[in-house]
């Protein structure tokens, strides 16, 4: 891993596996309604609170294993943790293809869910490749990935679905065993013998990984400020279908475009607009940049009144996700190299606690605010509320918003419990 040519080569293969992984999940998307109602016999509106339940539990998942499999990229390294995780996801897209009862569905998301945690070893394996200058930039793939895959999924699973409600799945599963035998042919190891350590069931476990990383102070200052920062951020997914539908009277078709328009911000901005910025600006004022927009994109979508000022908001919101790859970075510098899989782990287990906070705070933000019996009729609560939420997150990690930094990674005896044999 040494040459650029394989840096580049690595790191593009990963952001395939993302763009694959977030493809999963959106070709889901339109479909599911329908398979729903195919399982339950129940009406739309009864069948989306199952369907709620079930984000529920694949965010529970990722809360719960986000650790466990960064643990174990530690200790065996991130090939396998990447192959085995690319594995149980084409598994379980087969499973929920397969359906034949409520409770099948149910399994397959607690799969879908543990293997979700992919992007803690991708996120390691990306810090393994890079240098600490580059790693907040690199770090951006994983919301290119994500942005791009959220673009495409949707689009393919409506077309997809014209030929039934679980022919999305039965696609997903292909793409994912495809990108399955393609690491495992050409997918190299980035982690070395020297960085591995004992695996140990006492960190690698939500609030066992958090007691290990509370040894940096700064990182678990950060660690607040980011889980702020999804909580906030989250308020995308859980209203903005209902929010837009209250406010403009969009059609799905509106809703879906702007969806789009949202993706393809979210790819361009961290696929290449901070790899131009972030080298020049350093990750501190890049974080800064990303947290004002923010700001100013919930502070707007608080009170639109009109769509094109939507679009002009989600311009700003796209530049926001300039923040998430500059935390990620700001982070992983000040850990040693052996800590990367725990630390990446602890992320995401904390976005997976976010996406079970946030939809149930935000949809009863929304529905106290809105509709003819609201005593106080403001559906753009839900956005103040995250422009809170933002303006918190920035005032915790406004120490660290310095342009350089000299950060001195300290390698503690306890982190050295290696090599494991």
């Amino acid at each position: 891993m040494r040459s650029g040519t394989s840096k580049r080569s690595a790191l593009g293969f990963i952001l395939v596996t993302l763009i694959i992984n977030s493809m999963g999940i959106g070709l889901m998307m339109p479909v599911m309604p329908s398979l729903l109602t195919e399982l339950t016999a129940l009406p739309v509106s009864d069948a989306a609170r199952w369907g709620g339940a079930l984000s529920v539990v694949y965010a529970l998942m990722q809360f719960g294993f986000g650790p466990t499999l960064g643990n174990l990229s530690d200790r065996f390294g991130r090939r396998p943790v990447l192959l085995v995780s690319m594995f149980t996801m084409a598994v379980d897209y087969l499973i929920m293809a397969l359906s034949w009862h409520l409770a099948v569905l149910f399994v397959g998301r607690v799969l879908s869910g543990v293997a979700g945690a992919t992007f803690s070893a991708a996120s390691a394996y990306i810090a393994d490749v890079s240098s600490k200058e580059d790693r907040a930039k690199n770090f951006g793939l994983v919301g290119a990935g994500f942005g791009v895959g959220f673009v495409l999924g949707p689009m393919i699973g409506g077309f997809l679905g014209e030929f039934g409600p679980r022919a999305p799945f039965y696609a997903a599963a292909a793409l994912s065993f495809v990108n399955f035998l393609f690491g495992f042919f050409v997918l190299p190891e980035t982690l070395t013998q020297e960085n591995k350590r004992a695996f140990d069931w006492k960190r690698a476990n939500p609030l066992g990984a958090l007691k290990q990383i509370s040894e940096y102070p700064a990182v678990r200052t950060l660690l607040l400020a980011v889980f702020l920062f999804d909580i906030a951020h989250y308020v995308y997914p859980a209203v903005w279908s209902y929010y837009v539908e209250e406010v403009f009277a969009w059609t799905p078709g509106d809703i879906g475009l702007s969806l789009a328009f949202v993706g393809i911000g979210f790819a361009f901005v961290q696929g290449y607009l901070i790899r131009v910025l972030e080298p020049k600006l350093g990750p501190g004022r890049t974080l800064m940049a990303g947290l004002s927009a923010n700001l100013l994109a919930f502070a707007g979508l608080s009170f639109a009144f009109s769509g094109w000022q939507v679009y002009a908001m989600v311009s700003f919101a796209a530049l926001g996700a300039l923040a998430t790859p500059a935390f990620t970075g700001l982070m992983s510098n000040r850990i040693p190299d052996n800590a990367q899989g725990e630390l990446q782990g602890l992320i995401a287990s904390a976005a997976g606690l976010s996406m079970v906070v946030s939809p149930f705070v935000m949809t009863q933000v929304f529905s106290h605010f809105s509709g003819p019996d609201a005593a106080i009729s403001f559906p753009g609560a839900p956005f103040a509320l995250a422009w809170v939420l933002i303006l918190a997150s920035m005032l915790i990690a406004l120490p660290f918003m310095r342009l350089q930094e000299k950060v001195t990674v300290v390698q503690k005896s306890a982190d050295r419990e290696t090599p494991a044999e």
